[in-house]
């Protein structure tokens, strides 16, 4: 496989960048937005879930968006993700999150520039702090999945 000439390019993040999620739950709340889903996370989702097969799954938590799908949102607490406990500010399937929150902050919006990571650590409390993650494995997440 070939590598674009932007992966060719040295990333300004060359060094690598911190992060330690703080169990905030900011990056689960807020505007409405989407959680892409592939068909695996879903069965993995319902799976955890339980008492439902995969089809009932999809009609209680998922809407589809074109040709993809999206984990719905609870328009009745400003938008959170359906599976966002208000009470507790965790989510309610942390083991089986989709890549999309699992891949959180390094996704390709977050880091096209330095300006954007800046703007990234201003809303989540916890990019730009704690663990430091190098150049592959910022790649390697950067790449699962586009947001």
């Amino acid at each position: 496989m070939s590598r674009s000439k932007s992966q060719n390019a040295p990333r300004w993040y060359r060094d690598g960048l911190q992060f330690e999620c703080t169990g905030c739950g900011d990056c689960c709340t807020g505007a409405p937005g989407y959680v892409w889903v592939t068909k695996d996370e879903i069965a993995e989702l319902a799976a955890l879930v339980g008492e439902m097969d995969v089809s009932q799954f999809e009609r209680k938590y998922v809407r589809k968006v074109g040709i993809r799908k999206s984990l719905k949102e609870d328009s009745g607490s400003n938008w959170d993700c359906v599976f966002f406990d208000n009470v507790t500010r965790k989510c309610k399937v942390y083991a089986a999150r989709p890549r999309q929150c699992r891949t959180w902050p390094f996704w390709e919006s977050n880091l096209r520039t330095r300006e954007d990571w800046s703007r990234t650590c201003a809303v989540c409390p916890g990019s730009g702090q704690g663990k430091l993650y190098q150049l592959e494995s910022i790649d390697q997440q950067r790449n699962a999945v586009r947001v």
